[in-house]
């Protein structure tokens, strides 16, 4: 006995062949049937792998080029902004905030320094020590 696959369904229907002469001859003709049926859906296969990977590759693509263009953007306005900058100018100003600062320092600092020196000088004593008066007597200062 002799099994015959029909239809188009995935996997086709089989049943077993009553025995004529044609059998073999329609049995190897459904074989070959359904043998490009397969070959068909594998290309098929194929082709629609082909599309969406084309797909895929621009789209990956447009996504790239956004990208870059916004990083460009970015670029161009971090540099406009450099560019539109006057370095010296950025330079003075800080400079002056410094120089403004210590004289700040200074003024708020100045009272208190003059008194912590004459607190000093008028601490010293006006007598000589014992080794002073020694070294003055022997000559040697």
């Amino acid at each position: 006995s002799i099994f015959v696959c029909e239809g188009t369904s995935h996997p086709p229907q089989c049943a077993m062949a009553t025995g004529t002469r044609d059998e073999p001859q329609e049995f190897i003709e459904r074989l070959l049937l359904a043998e490009r049926r397969g070959e068909e859906l594998v290309a098929e296969a194929k082709r629609t792998r082909l599309i969406r990977l084309r797909q895929a590759k621009e789209k990956a693509e447009e996504d790239v080029q956004e990208f870059r263009k916004e990083l460009e953007a970015k670029f161009h306005q971090d540099m406009g902004g450099k560019a539109a900058a006057d370095p010296l100018s950025e330079l003075r100003d800080a400079t002056k905030i410094e120089i403004d600062l210590v004289n700040q320092d200074y003024q708020m600092n100045k009272a208190r320094t003059i008194q912590y020196i004459v607190s000093k000088v008028l601490d010293v004593s006006n007598e000589l020590s014992e080794t002073q008066k020694q070294a003055l007597r022997s000559g040697s200062v």
